[in-house]
Protein backbone atom coordinates (compact mmCIF):
# COMPACT_ATOMS: atom_id res chain seq x y z
CA UNK A 1 0.00 0.00 0.00
CA UNK A 2 1.05 3.31 -0.94
CA UNK A 3 1.37 5.73 1.69
CA UNK A 4 1.15 9.34 0.26
CA UNK A 5 0.85 13.03 1.78
CA UNK A 6 -0.31 15.67 -0.08
CA UNK A 7 0.70 19.60 0.38
CA UNK A 8 -1.37 21.88 -0.73
CA UNK A 9 -1.64 25.85 -0.17
CA UNK A 10 -5.67 26.50 -1.33
CA UNK A 11 -8.67 25.04 -2.24
CA UNK A 12 -7.51 21.48 -2.59
CA UNK A 13 -9.31 21.16 -6.13
CA UNK A 14 -6.50 18.48 -7.37
CA UNK A 15 -6.54 16.96 -3.77
CA UNK A 16 -10.24 16.64 -3.95
CA UNK A 17 -9.08 14.36 -7.63
CA UNK A 18 -7.21 12.32 -5.56
CA UNK A 19 -9.23 11.53 -2.96
CA UNK A 20 -12.14 10.79 -5.10
CA UNK A 21 -9.76 8.48 -7.43
CA UNK A 22 -8.57 6.67 -3.67
CA UNK A 23 -12.15 6.39 -2.77
CA UNK A 24 -13.87 4.83 -6.43
CA UNK A 25 -10.76 2.50 -6.90
CA UNK A 26 -9.13 4.37 -9.84
CA UNK A 27 -6.14 4.96 -7.90
CA UNK A 28 -5.70 1.31 -6.46
CA UNK A 29 -3.30 0.21 -3.55
CA UNK A 30 -3.02 3.68 -2.04
CA UNK A 31 -3.64 5.43 1.25
CA UNK A 32 -3.84 9.55 1.63
CA UNK A 33 -1.63 9.24 5.28
CA UNK A 34 -1.76 12.90 5.54
CA UNK A 35 -2.57 16.53 4.52
CA UNK A 36 -0.23 19.68 5.03
CA UNK A 37 -0.76 23.28 4.15
CA UNK A 38 0.70 26.39 4.99
CA UNK A 39 -2.05 28.36 5.09
CA UNK A 40 -4.63 27.49 7.59
CA UNK A 41 -7.52 29.53 6.02
CA UNK A 42 -6.68 26.86 2.60
CA UNK A 43 -10.04 24.75 1.85
CA UNK A 44 -8.11 21.45 1.58
CA UNK A 45 -8.01 21.20 4.91
CA UNK A 46 -11.79 20.76 5.29
CA UNK A 47 -11.72 18.54 2.39
CA UNK A 48 -9.30 16.34 4.12
CA UNK A 49 -11.05 16.66 7.97
CA UNK A 50 -14.43 15.58 5.43
CA UNK A 51 -12.76 12.62 4.49
CA UNK A 52 -11.31 11.85 7.62
CA UNK A 53 -7.90 12.42 6.75
CA UNK A 54 -5.48 13.82 9.23
CA UNK A 55 -4.33 17.35 7.87
CA UNK A 56 -2.44 20.20 9.30
CA UNK A 57 -1.47 23.30 8.99
CA UNK A 58 2.61 24.07 8.99
CA UNK A 59 3.16 27.93 7.83
CA UNK A 60 6.34 29.83 7.78
CA UNK A 61 4.69 32.59 9.43
CA UNK A 62 4.62 31.18 12.81
CA UNK A 63 8.41 30.10 13.00
CA UNK A 64 11.06 32.32 13.80
CA UNK A 65 13.34 31.81 10.64
CA UNK A 66 12.98 29.74 7.87
CA UNK A 67 15.65 27.34 8.39
CA UNK A 68 13.02 26.21 11.53
CA UNK A 69 10.26 26.22 9.51
CA UNK A 70 12.31 24.06 7.28
CA UNK A 71 13.10 21.64 9.61
CA UNK A 72 9.65 21.52 11.61
CA UNK A 73 8.11 21.02 8.16
CA UNK A 74 10.39 18.14 7.32
CA UNK A 75 9.91 16.49 10.72
CA UNK A 76 6.00 16.52 10.07
CA UNK A 77 6.11 14.95 6.74
CA UNK A 78 8.39 12.20 7.98
CA UNK A 79 6.15 11.33 10.82
CA UNK A 80 3.74 10.13 8.68
CA UNK A 81 6.47 7.90 7.07
CA UNK A 82 5.24 8.00 3.42
CA UNK A 83 6.50 6.86 0.51
CA UNK A 84 5.07 9.41 -1.76
CA UNK A 85 4.88 13.05 -1.25
CA UNK A 86 2.50 15.27 -3.63
CA UNK A 87 2.65 18.86 -4.54
CA UNK A 88 -0.99 19.84 -5.28
CA UNK A 89 -0.51 23.52 -5.74
CA UNK A 90 2.20 23.83 -2.23
CA UNK A 91 3.02 27.38 -3.20
CA UNK A 92 6.15 27.28 -0.94
CA UNK A 93 9.81 26.58 -1.62
CA UNK A 94 10.76 22.74 -0.69
CA UNK A 95 13.55 22.63 1.52
CA UNK A 96 16.42 21.42 0.31
CA UNK A 97 17.08 18.59 2.71
CA UNK A 98 13.01 17.18 1.97
CA UNK A 99 14.37 16.97 -1.80
CA UNK A 100 17.24 14.97 -1.12
CA UNK A 101 15.62 12.54 1.34
CA UNK A 102 12.37 12.37 -0.93
CA UNK A 103 14.31 12.12 -4.49
CA UNK A 104 12.27 10.40 -7.02
CA UNK A 105 9.89 10.14 -4.30
CA UNK A 106 7.89 13.67 -4.45
CA UNK A 107 5.82 14.78 -7.18
CA UNK A 108 4.12 18.02 -8.25
CA UNK A 109 1.57 19.01 -10.84
CA UNK A 110 2.32 22.26 -12.80
CA UNK A 111 -0.17 23.96 -15.31
CA UNK A 112 1.26 24.13 -18.06
CA UNK A 113 3.26 21.80 -20.40
CA UNK A 114 6.78 22.03 -19.56
CA UNK A 115 9.52 23.24 -20.53
CA UNK A 116 6.64 26.05 -21.45
CA UNK A 117 5.11 28.71 -18.78
CA UNK A 118 6.97 27.26 -16.19
CA UNK A 119 9.84 27.80 -13.58
CA UNK A 120 9.94 30.95 -11.06
CA UNK A 121 6.93 33.68 -10.80
CA UNK A 122 4.76 30.91 -12.84
CA UNK A 123 2.14 29.62 -10.64
CA UNK A 124 -1.84 29.84 -10.59
CA UNK A 125 -3.36 32.16 -13.05
CA UNK A 126 -0.08 33.55 -13.92
CA UNK A 127 0.61 30.63 -16.43
CA UNK A 128 -2.81 30.63 -17.75
CA UNK A 129 -2.18 34.51 -18.58
CA UNK A 130 0.90 34.20 -19.50
CA UNK A 131 -0.15 31.55 -22.36
CA UNK A 132 -3.12 33.71 -23.36
CA UNK A 133 -0.85 36.26 -23.54
CA UNK A 134 1.80 34.79 -25.97
CA UNK A 135 -1.27 33.31 -28.26
CA UNK A 136 -0.17 29.52 -27.67
CA UNK A 137 -3.45 27.29 -29.03
CA UNK A 138 -2.49 24.56 -26.79
CA UNK A 139 -1.85 24.79 -23.73
CA UNK A 140 -2.43 21.89 -20.47
CA UNK A 141 -0.71 20.05 -17.66
CA UNK A 142 2.69 17.94 -16.41
CA UNK A 143 3.38 15.96 -13.74
CA UNK A 144 6.72 15.53 -12.95
CA UNK A 145 9.25 14.85 -9.63
CA UNK A 146 10.40 17.17 -7.88
CA UNK A 147 14.47 18.17 -8.10
CA UNK A 148 16.47 21.16 -7.00
CA UNK A 149 15.10 23.63 -9.55
CA UNK A 150 11.53 24.70 -10.12
CA UNK A 151 9.59 22.62 -12.27
CA UNK A 152 12.63 20.91 -14.05
CA UNK A 153 12.82 17.18 -12.52
CA UNK A 154 11.95 14.22 -14.15
CA UNK A 155 8.07 14.61 -16.63
CA UNK A 156 6.17 11.77 -16.22
CA UNK A 157 2.62 12.50 -17.74
CA UNK A 158 1.26 15.42 -19.75
CA UNK A 159 -1.69 16.35 -21.27
CA UNK A 160 -2.70 19.26 -23.94
CA UNK A 161 -5.67 20.79 -23.45
CA UNK A 162 -6.79 23.51 -26.55
CA UNK A 163 -7.28 26.89 -26.11
CA UNK A 164 -10.62 28.40 -27.31
CA UNK A 165 -11.96 31.52 -28.62
CA UNK A 166 -12.72 34.16 -25.79
CA UNK A 167 -11.37 32.15 -23.42
CA UNK A 168 -10.07 34.06 -20.21
CA UNK A 169 -7.27 33.15 -17.47
CA UNK A 170 -9.78 32.26 -15.37
CA UNK A 171 -11.87 29.58 -17.94
CA UNK A 172 -9.10 28.40 -19.33
CA UNK A 173 -7.49 27.60 -15.85
CA UNK A 174 -10.96 25.49 -15.52
CA UNK A 175 -10.77 23.70 -18.81
CA UNK A 176 -6.92 22.88 -17.65
CA UNK A 177 -7.69 21.54 -14.22
CA UNK A 178 -10.46 19.27 -15.68
CA UNK A 179 -9.36 18.16 -18.59
CA UNK A 180 -5.64 17.67 -17.30
CA UNK A 181 -4.79 18.45 -14.00
CA UNK A 182 -7.55 15.97 -12.30
CA UNK A 183 -6.97 13.41 -14.50
CA UNK A 184 -3.24 12.66 -14.84
CA UNK A 185 -2.36 13.22 -11.12
CA UNK A 186 -4.63 10.43 -9.83
CA UNK A 187 -2.94 8.13 -13.17
CA UNK A 188 0.54 9.29 -11.88
CA UNK A 189 -0.40 8.11 -8.61
CA UNK A 190 -1.55 4.85 -9.40
CA UNK A 191 1.19 4.25 -12.00
CA UNK A 192 3.75 4.42 -8.97
CA UNK A 193 1.48 2.85 -6.50
CA UNK A 194 1.95 -0.26 -9.26
CA UNK A 195 5.81 -0.44 -9.87
CA UNK A 196 4.97 1.26 -13.37
CA UNK A 197 7.21 4.50 -12.60
CA UNK A 198 11.09 4.28 -12.52
CA UNK A 199 14.10 6.97 -13.39
CA UNK A 200 16.68 6.27 -15.79
CA UNK A 201 18.95 8.68 -16.86
CA UNK A 202 17.32 11.41 -15.31
CA UNK A 203 13.96 10.41 -17.31
CA UNK A 204 11.16 9.17 -15.72
CA UNK A 205 10.25 6.08 -17.50
CA UNK A 206 6.71 4.00 -17.51
CA UNK A 207 6.64 0.01 -17.83
CA UNK A 208 3.56 -1.75 -18.83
Amino acid sequence: MLRIVVMVSGGGTNLQAIIDAVENGAVRNTEIVGVISNNKNAYALERAKKHNIPAKCISPKDFRSREVFNEKLLEEVNAYAPDLIVLAGFLVVIPPAMIVKYRNRMINIHPSLIPAFCGTGYYGLKVHEAALHRGVKVVGATVHFVDEGTDTGPIILQKAVEVQKGDTPEVLQRRVMEQAEWRILPEVIDLIANGKVSVVDGKAVISD
